[in-house]
């Protein structure tokens, strides 16, 4: 079901974005480069779950004793995810992501995301950071008994916030479209207009999509037409053009993934665009296991609890170049994730919302849609570093992984992302169809997918 958008709301939002562009430009540091039902919105967040228990509107974060003895899973502050991911010397040398800006994606968007952010910041001793929001259209206002719009407002604090917690410098653009993406097309033609008017004002060196539909979902598909997905790469094409990353969650379904009543899972395996489109770099998940100080104390695991990461063949897209070097793996389909960062529930994030009323406080967040903002941290932190924009990073990554550069750290525990009865993809050594290239040392990451990109 395609859901047009009223040329009033393009032409507001159009001058919106210009007015953000212009706003930005003007603060800029030295370096910076200018059909589905309604109401099942298909985002990449899972909610942190032990038993049936909800871990939510808790009154301060728990440390990972208590969050264990409360709710059987382990749970993280964004200072432990610094030392996790070896970020911290980083910072010393000056690399936060000062001077790039991170655009982030989401349906209706959340109206306390700027005083959650600061909170969130306070907590641990963070700056904080203006978010300049972009209203895509005529976005309804927030009614926190709508479940679709607080399910979004979710969405929209985990991935605001866990961009900061990476690139705590960097300038965040929080799009709001005005349609929720389901399934199918729904939503969709919004969200890609609103990406390629920021692109085309100059605002953003990434951007991160914490949401995806099953391609088979998509009009067409059972036929072999795969057009009303072609029809929509248009803003990915202009990211390439423009030298900005495009992200996308690689989804939380293991080898399956919603079919378009978007809560029956398909029995075979299946892929998600955009994560699957090769213009995307697809950030899949895994599993965390640190102590109180950050350290890990056993490697990353496969994501596979409240959900699974997912990843495999698109059906869609053909083995791209850069995929060459595992077709032994990919065969002659495009294959995600590339590379993976947290997303399990039993090793989520904690995060702060106050979006509804009846529920302010402390969650536990998982699922790749933790990945991707985690990871549009990392590449503003590598655009800085670079001193220009990293572009489509897809190619370095492979190459990087071909070199064995220790900034690429495998995860082969040999489980799989199984899923709902559909067998999933084992972590091996090296490529995978379960993690990709596997995870990162941000300290040697950074600065090395800055030089293996052309910008």
């Amino acid at each position: 079901m395609h859901i047009a958008r009223s040329g009033r709301g393009v032409a507001a939002s159009a001058a919106t974005v210009a007015l953000v562009a212009a706003a930005l430009a003007a603060t800029s540091q030295a370096g910076a480069t200018t059909a589905a039902p309604a109401g099942v919105p298909h985002t990449f967040a899972q909610p942190a779950v032990a038993g049936h228990s909800l871990v939510h509107g808790v009154a301060s974060p728990l440390p990972i004793e208590q969050c264990q003895a409360k709710w059987h899973i382990n749970c993280y502050n964004p200072l432990q995810y610094r030392t996790a991911y070896n970020l911290n010397p980083l910072y010393k040398k000056g690399i936060t992501g000062k001077g790039r800006t991170i655009v982030i994606v989401d349906s209706f968007g959340s109206p306390t995301v700027q005083h959650d952010l600061d909170v969130y910041s306070k907590q641990f001793g963070l700056p904080s950071t203006k978010v300049n929001v972009v209203k895509w259209g005529h976005v309804p206002p927030f009614d926190p008994k709508n479940s679709d719009m607080t399910g979004w407002a979710g969405e929209t604090t985990l991935d605001v916030e866990m961009a900061h917690a990476v690139a705590p410098d960097a300038k965040i653009v929080l799009v709001e479209t005005a349609v929720a993406e389901t399934e199918g097309t729904t939503g969709l033609p919004e969200m890609m207009s609103a990406e390629k008017s920021m692109i085309d004002h100059g605002v953003g060196d990434v951007i991160s999509q914490s949401f995806g539909a099953t391609e088979n979902t998509f009009p067409g598909f059972d036929k072999g037409d795969f057009s009303s997905i072609k029809k929509l790469r248009y803003a990915f094409e202009d990211a390439q053009r423009k030298h900005v990353t495009v992200l996308a969650s690689s989804g939380d379904g293991g080898a399956t993934d919603a079919m378009a009543d978007g809560k029956t899972f398909y029995k075979y395996r299946v892929n998600s665009w955009p994560s699957s489109d090769p213009l995307v770099t697809s950030i899949g998940g895994t599993q965390l296991h640190l102590n109180d100080k950050g350290q890990r104390v056993k490697p990353d695991s496969v994501y596979n609890d409240n959900g699974a990461g997912g990843g495999g063949q698109s059906h869609v897209f053909t083995r791209p170049s850069f995929q060459d070097g595992v077709k032994n793996v990919v065969g002659t389909r495009r294959g995600t994730p590339d590379i993976s960062m947290a997303a399990a529930v039993n090793g989520g994030a904690w995060v702060y919302s106050s979006y509804d009323p009846t529920a302010t406080g402390w969650d536990v967040s998982g699922g790749t849609s933790e990945a991707s903002p985690l990871f549009s941290g990392i590449v503003a932190l590598a655009d800085q570093a670079a001193g220009h924009r990293v572009g489509n990073i897809n190619a370095a990554l492979y190459t990087l992984l071909k070199q064995k550069n220790p900034g690429v750290v495998d995860v082969n525990d040999g489980t799989d992302n199984s899923y709902q009865g559909v067998e999933g993809y084992k972590a091996v050594t090296g490529y995978d169809m379960a993690t990709g290239v596997g995870t990162l040392d941000a300290l040697r990451f950074v600065p090395a997918l800055g030089k293996a990109s052309r910008g």
